[in-house]
């Protein structure tokens, strides 16, 4: 019996260029500050990520990080992820890059990103056992001041990286069939 094809996660709505590869109990990950050159860098380190896991290049399934993020970025992470899916058969399920910063065991946490002009994106979601499980302020656009309040006395994550590994488990759990971009 031949092992499953792992799991693949991809996020460039930030300025990071986020990579995972989820199979069985294992996990490779990069995550590279690549700032705009997400189309440049994306086909070389996912070879990379694949020869690193010393896995054949190919997946089972795909998570794509759908934003909130730069309009270029995200397109080109989705259109890379769709176009992989397409030629090897295979679901692209869409998660809020949101759910990436999501860091932590159990209890709530709050995650955003900058979106200029003392605005954030922003949501608050309850975890346990590290995967999301519901999400308690559905990410919005919102000012810094407003935000900050909601975010009292919860560990907030701020303008971190996505986590590959995050976005593989949550969009496993429910990554969605059908999805849009979030553009900040």
């Amino acid at each position: 019996m031949s092992e499953p094809l792992p799991l693949l996660s991809i996020d460039c709505g930030t300025p990071f260029l986020s990579l995972g590869l989820r199979y069985g109990e294992h996990s490779v990950q990069r995550v590279l500050e690549v700032g705009r050159a997400h189309a440049e860098r994306l086909p070389a380190e996912l070879d990379a990520l694949f020869a690193e896991a010393g896995l054949p290049s190919r997946a089972g399934s795909i998570v794509v990080g759908t934003g909130p993020g730069s309009y270029t970025g995200l397109r080109v992470g989705a259109s890379y992820a769709l176009g992989l899916g397409r030629a090897w058969g295979v679901p692209v399920l869409g998660i809020s890059t949101l759910e990436g910063l999501a860091r932590g065991q159990s209890g709530a946490v709050a995650v955003s990103l900058d979106a200029r002009k003392e605005q954030v994106y922003g949501a608050v979601y309850r975890l346990q056992d590290g995967l999301i499980v519901q999400t308690l302020h559905a990410p919005a656009k919102v000012p810094l001041a407003d935000f900050e309040a909601l975010a009292a006395g919860l560990p907030w994550e701020r303008d971190t990286p996505p986590d590959p590994d995050l976005l593989a488990r949550n969009g496993e759990a429910h990554g969605l069939e059908t999805w849009s971009l979030s553009y900040l």
